[in-house]
Order: C-alpha cells, then sequence, then structure tokens
C-alpha cells in the first residue's frame, strides 16, 4: 500500500510529461506557475491532489488546458483544437521520419483484405530500419498479409503520428512497402531479442517485419 502512495499520480505523471516536452525544469515551472518547487516535485512524484486553483495556474504556465491536466480528454479523438494563426507545413526528409518514429510506440496499418481496405493499429519497434510488431496467429494479420509464396510480399501502408492539441502542432510519417511474416531462424533470432509488447496481450507470437521502399512525412508547426 505505501508502494501505491508514493508513486506519481497520472496528474503528476501528465505535469511532467508537459514540462519536460517544453524543455522546462521543474524550478523554471514553479516560477511561471507560482509555486513552490518543493511542492511541484511532491505533485509530480505522489499520488498528489492539488487545489483547483494550483491546477489552473499549472495548465496556464504550461500552455495547455485544465481539462487535459485531469485527464477529461483522454477519450476524445485528438485534433479537435483550432488551427494555428499562422501554421507551417513542413516536408521530413527520410532520416528526420525515422528519428521520429524510432522510440517506438503506436502505428497505423493499412492492408487490403476480402471485404476491402482495412487499418488497425499496432505496438511496433523500430529495427535496423524495419518496423516490427507482433500478432495473433489466426488473426487478420495472419491471414492477411501473407502470400504463401517465398519472397512474395503484400504491398502495405504504415503510418505514425503525434498530435499536440495545446500548441496546434503534431507531425505524421508514413511508410510503404512490403510486409512479411517473420519465418526464417535467423530473422526469428533476431526479432526474439526485441520488446515488442502489444497493448492487447494475450498470445502473441507471430512476429511480422514491414520493410520500407518508401518513407515520408510532414510537420505543421507555427509560423513566424
Amino acid at each position: 500500500m505505501a508502494e501505491r502512495l508514493n508513486a506519481p499520480g497520472d496528474l503528476g505523471r501528465r505535469i511532467a510529461r508537459r514540462r519536460e516536452s517544453l524543455g522546462l525544469d521543474r524550478e523554471q515551472l514553479a516560477n511561471r506557475a507560482g509555486i513552490a518547487p518543493a511542492y511541484l516535485a511532491y505533485v509530480e512524484q505522489r499520488a498528489a491532489a492539488p487545489a483547483i486553483e494550483t491546477i489552473n495556474r499549472l495548465a496556464y504556465a504550461l500552455d495547455t488546458s485544465t481539462a487535459e491536466l485531469l485527464g477529461g480528454t483522454i477519450d476524445l479523438p485528438p485534433g479537435r483544437g483550432t488551427a494555428a494563426r499562422h501554421p507551417e507545413l513542413e516536408k521530413l526528409d527520410t532520416k528526420e521520419c525515422l528519428r521520429l518514429i524510432s522510440p517506438s510506440g503506436v502505428g497505423r496499418l493499412a492492408f487490403n483484405e476480402l471485404g476491402g481496405p482495412m487499418i488497425l493499429p499496432v505496438n511496433y519497434v523500430l529495427h535496423e530500419g524495419a518496423v516490427i510488431f507482433r500478432t495473433a496467429f489466426g488473426g487478420p494479420f495472419d491471414a492477411n498479409l501473407s502470400t504463401g509464396v517465398k519472397g512474395v510480399e503484400f504491398k502495405i501502408a504504415f503510418e505514425v503520428d503525434r498530435i499536440d492539441d495545446a500548441n496546434s502542432e503534431g507531425w505524421s510519417v508514413l511508410i510503404r512497402g512490403g510486409v512479411h511474416h517473420v519465418s526464417s531462424a535467423e530473422e526469428q533470432a533476431a526479432v526474439m531479442t526485441l520488446n515488442v509488447r502489444p497493448w492487447a496481450g494475450g498470445d502473441r507470437e507471430l512476429y511480422v517485419k514491414i520493410t520500407p521502399a518508401e518513407i515520408t512525412g510532414r510537420r505543421i508547426w507555427h509560423g513566424p
């Protein structure tokens, strides 16, 4: 019980993530919000319940909303905010695209099945320039991503993005290429060492590999 009480709460984690994304240390944020740095550390590191006035000040200092810090928008789709006054659309080169998606996370795989186009999210890792994810035998990725002919791959699209509602900014990376089930002993030995953990859980021992043939990306940001 003591460990749970001493663990950071959802509010503290949101504050810390937002602060770090803005490049602020705790003292800088505390000064902006008009609170003591020690108390900010307590809020970030413990399951604290600050007064709403304190949360409002922190939200203002973090250039976000109180609802965002409290998790009130967690079940809403991203991108509901208004566009920036002077948005700039920037095309990203391959190196920047790979840098953005290299931390791994969740992406969306688009492919064709008998009923038509399908898009499903997967937890992925980037390994030696290829995208790797795990799925279940007998699932949609099993039957629909295997041609049954060695060396012949289906063509797919894979997309990863990041939306910053508070700042009306974001980026997206699109990969197009071939996909195949990892079946050779050499490939299996390599992917088994990767930390691919599907959020869906369950028995997901089928590894799938996407080899990019084309990588493109765009970023929306505040212009001058």
